[in-house]
């Protein structure tokens, strides 16, 4: 292939993005946690656990807000990235309602399919043999069909995809990948599992979360764009894939 994916490259190329649009990023990271917290804060006081259809409610209004704040994150990425050389506006980084629906669409899809492969394992508590295998296989299938539709958000923000062709779409692409995205993956949750950990010991270092979680998110964007030039063949600018 003309621009073989290459892991070390996506981290540069993620670096630079990083560091180029510090401010505007983090920014909008600590915003949007402050809201989050904020709102998880209100209701957690004005809602009670007894009253079902209020906490149903609730929890979809949180779930909404969260999928909005993830998908205006990755509206952001791919907006500096493509607005590199000039200045960009505001609404260039509000996702619009169908990404909302189309991403919402596939984590109740998901969440559907997770519910009843789990309610079908308890249905097994009768033949533990049976049952362990039925585990073994699910979990062993679930993390194989997490990385091949691990990229399905960047196509629902990128490709202004619906629900079913983003995941086509990240089924395609990660196809020949898996090791690299494996990689990847590693590098990643190393980014989220070391200051996770050390907070426990040390309560202040949780803020790095703000910093890093941004980045994770830059290098997942960046490492699906790049898989787009190694099946495209298409010169390695991550500022000229749209």
């Amino acid at each position: 292939m003309y621009h073989p994916f290459s892991i070390i490259e996506t981290l540069k190329t993620s670096w630079h993005i990083y560091k180029n649009n510090f401010v505007t990023i983090i920014v909008y990271s600590a915003i949007t946690f402050i809201l989050l917290s904020i709102f998880t804060v209100a209701i957690a006081f004005t809602v009670t656990p007894e009253s079902f259809a209020a906490t149903m409610l609730i929890s979809f209004i949180i779930i909404f807000i969260q999928a909005y704040s993830t998908l205006g994150l990755y509206k952001l990425i791919f907006t500096v990235i493509d607005s590199e050389y000039y200045e960009f506006e505001f609404s260039q980084i509000v996702p619009t309602v169908k990404m909302v629906v189309s991403y919402l669409a596939v984590i109740f899809l998901l969440a559907f399919i997770i519910t009843n492969y789990n309610i079908g394992v308890n249905m097994l508590e009768t033949n533990p043999v049976v049952q362990d295998i039925i585990i073994t296989v699910g979990t062993l299938g679930g993390l194989y069909l997490a990385l091949r539709i691990m990229f399905f958000n960047n196509f629902i923000v990128d490709d202004h995809s619906g629900p079913l062709e983003s995941l086509k779409q990240s089924f395609s692409l990660t196809k020949g990948y898996l090791l690299k995205i494996v990689s990847v993956l590693g590098i990643v949750l190393l980014l989220i599992a070391v200051p996770v950990y050390l907070s426990k010991i040390y309560a202040f270092i949780s803020v790095a979360m703000l910093f890093s979680y941004p980045f994770v998110n830059i290098v997942l964007a960046v490492t699906y764009r790049k898989l787009v030039f190694s099946h495209s063949d298409i010169d390695d600018d991550v500022a000229e894939t749209n």
